[in-house]
């Protein structure tokens, strides 16, 4: 597949998530954390236009002046933007304008991409494809975000599951003997610079699950309390629980004495057997607490990923996002990516259903605050 079929593939698998909406749905923006999905489309397209298309195309006519202001995310180096909290007042441009400039600007990648490409446009776009895949996650847990709190629960897509069906197996603990380690990204593929430089570490002992927390392994925490007791809560986690009368996973809902869970297909009663999502940090540490076990730390989950199935939830690991040694930002806009954000984050492994195809690595490191949950985010035991 060349840049433009790739180009092209990955565009398309944007707008297909949009597929099932009204455009109403396109607007909302219920909490600051979630984007309105005409944002991300307009986002996107705006990031090609900025660091590939006016850079580098002697050609190339700016479609609007103004939707550098609109559609900037958190580039100082850009210019000004429209503030996080203020994406869903943007009435105007309409969904209909948006899908316009994006036909605009593949029509301007596709020529573009016909001729032969420097090495350094091609790391561009590669970042390009990446950021996008990227924002197909966001954009489809923000979907879910809108619809899930709407209050006729309406069905997103009848096909779409939240599981991904991976070979069973009893759950153990899988014991890792001590040793010293390489950490971090190494091969000729593409990888984030906060999975860079690879790097040594040391482990002591410990053991990991095989498998993730189930709703069924949830739900005895639940019932014995653990809501309620404050002892396996880290003291900001207590208060965000008591603060935000939290009593359960996000989009859980009892009704008549049984639990109930909002997914893309709708609202349904809990499967037990599904590992338990939207969890935040602090209810992962909880739930660990409760147990007498820990969360593991992100170099422990990378070195013993490869003895079991990972890829249904992101996993919470007891690591703060951190640069690894060496970490160096590049230079303009493209060095705000990862590194400017580290700092009071923890850092998750893995992927979720949610993420692309061929988007998820052993050594891709996620971040999230230790209070966000509308991600598919679960739990890993270790000890």
């Amino acid at each position: 597949m060349n840049f433009a079929e790739k180009y092209l593939s990955i565009r398309k698998h944007t707008e297909q998530l949009c597929g099932p909406l009204q455009t109403e749905d396109y607007v909302v923006q219920p909490v600051a954390d979630v984007s309105p999905p005409k944002w991300h489309l307009g986002h996107t397209t705006w990031f090609f236009e900025t660091f590939i298309l006016k850079p580098f195309s002697s050609n190339y006519q700016i479609y609007n002046e103004d939707y550098n202001f609109v559609f900037n995310s958190y580039y100082e180096t850009v210019g000004n933007r429209v503030i996080r909290t203020d994406r869903g007042n943007l009435s105007r441009p309409s969904v209909s304008d948006i899908y316009q400039y994006r036909n605009y600007v593949d029509e301007a990648m596709v020529k573009f991409l016909s001729n032969e490409i420097k090495d350094d446009v091609n790391e561009l776009l590669v970042l390009g494809f990446n950021h996008e895949q990227q924002h197909q996650e966001l954009l489809l847990t923000d979907i879910k975000y809108i619809l899930g709190n709407n209050p006729l629960f309406p069905v997103y897509s009848e096909f779409k599951s939240e599981i991904l069906n991976l070979p069973s197996a009893a759950q153990k603990l899988l014991n890792i003997q001590a040793g010293v380690y390489e950490i971090g990204f190494n091969g000729d593929g593409f990888c984030f610079d906060n999975e860079l430089n690879r790097h040594k570490v040391y482990l002591n002992d410990f053991a990991i699950s095989s498998s993730l927390v189930s709703n069924h392994d949830f739900i005895e925490f639940i019932a014995d309390g653990g809501y309620s007791n404050f002892n396996f809560w880290h003291a900001e986690g207590w208060d965000w629980v008591k603060s935000n009368h939290i009593e359960a996973p996000m989009y859980w809902h009892k009704i008549d004495g049984k639990w109930f869970n909002y997914t893309l297909q709708g609202l349904k009663p809990v499967n037990d057997e599904h590992p338990v999502t939207h969890i935040s940090y602090y209810e992962a540490y909880a739930y660990a607490s409760w147990k007498g076990m820990r969360l593991p730390t992100e170099f422990e989950w990378e070195i013993a990923a490869k003895h079991f199935n990972w890829g249904e939830r992101w996993e919470w690991t007891e690591s703060a996002y951190l640069p690894y040694p060496g970490f160096s930002k590049a230079p303009g806009a493209i060095g705000e990516y990862n590194g400017k954000f580290m700092v009071n984050q923890k850092v998750l492994r893995g992927a979720s259903i949610a993420t692309p195809e061929a988007h998820s690595r052993i050594t891709y490191r996620n971040f999230f605050h230790p209070h966000l949950r509308w991600q598919y985010t679960g739990i890993r035991l270790a000890k």
